[in-house]
């Protein structure tokens, strides 16, 4: 038996990408004075036999606190699951014990042949059963929960029947899953679409969220490009200050995946992060209406899913 919700996810803070930029600091310093509360590895960087990676993984796991995110498991493909993977995973998930797994809701290749890129899925109801289908046969092989990612997108299919938000919030109840929140791709997304960043938040079901991801993007023409390159910009952190409000204190990471800039940078995005946690985790505290206990209460309220 699995845990309930509230079990899945606690709150660990905030956390930074694991890069081998990093590795030597991070290894070296002192963990209670780092700044950083927990790392997420990207897991096709450690399916490996041996190695460096491995090892440094190994002794990150003993200090903090890890989560997996993967960016392969093709959970909308009509291809079958590739069982290969999956077993790599399961067997990674076991050796390190990361608090949660998460990876993307979307197709990344077709008929054998990975595209590398993370593309978006029709929202209609006969993608939503294929996808909560695939979730569950997932979730039963690796006997745990997985939380998905709301992509940025850039493109959009006439077929839609509903909104990412609607589509999300519909899988996470039924295939009882996770949510990463990925706060910079619902403003990326919002821009690109011209949707209400603030409506999508409100379409989110609070004790579904494992796990937020904040990021910086580029402009490219008239589009937001989730690049990973720059600091978080002013609009997303108040975006995500408007989702801490509606969500409770929810684990949050920076991601930073090109130009990768010196460990004091993320640290810095991180203590940004850290400071509008606790200070809307205290307000929210004097007006009587306590997150944590609110986000605990729902998790309770979910049924324990089963490892087959």
């Amino acid at each position: 038996m699995i845990a309930a919700r509230a079990q899945d996810s606690p709150c660990l803070g905030v956390g930074v990408g694991l890069r081998p930029r990093h590795f030597t600091r991070v290894l070296e310093a002192d963990p209670a004075g780092l700044g950083i509360d927990f790392f997420e590895a990207i897991s096709e960087n450690y399916m490996l036999p041996g190695g460096r990676p491995l090892r440094v993984l190994e002794q990150v796991r003993e200090r903090f606190p890890v989560v997996l995110h993967g960016v392969s498991l093709n959970i909308g493909s009509a291809d079958p699951l590739d069982a290969d993977y999956l077993a790599e995973l399961d067997a990674l998930a076991r050796r390190y014990q990361p608090a949660w797994l998460s990876d993307h809701l979307c197709w990344t290749g077709v008929r054998g042949r990975n595209l590398h890129d993370l593309l978006p899925l029709p929202y209609t109801e006969d993608v939503l059963t294929h996808v909560c289908e695939r979730v569950r046969r997932v979730q039963d092989q690796l006997g745990r929960r997985i939380a998905l990612e709301n992509p940025s997108s850039y493109f959009a299919y006439r077929a839609d029947a509903m909104s990412e938000a609607e589509f999300l919030a519909e899988l996470a109840g039924r295939a009882d899953c996770g949510i990463l929140l990925d706060v910079n791709n619902v403003f990326v997304s919002a821009h690109n679409h011209g949707f209400d960043a603030q409506r999508y938040l409100a379409q989110i079901p609070r004790e579904r969220v494992f796990q937020i991801h904040l990021a910086g993007h580029s402009l490219q023409r008239s589009l937001l490009i989730d690049t990973h390159d720059h600091p978080v910009c002013d609009e997303v952190w108040a975006l995500y200050e408007s989702a801490v409000r509606r969500l409770g204190p929810v684990s949050t990471l920076i991601e930073w995946d090109e130009q990768i800039p010196e460990l004091e940078v993320l640290t810095a995005e991180a203590a940004r992060a850290r400071e509008i946690l606790a200070r809307v985790t205290r307000e929210e505290d004097v007006h009587g209406a306590d997150g944590t206990r609110a986000r605990r209460a729902a998790g309770a309220a979910l049924a324990p899913h089963h490892r087959a």
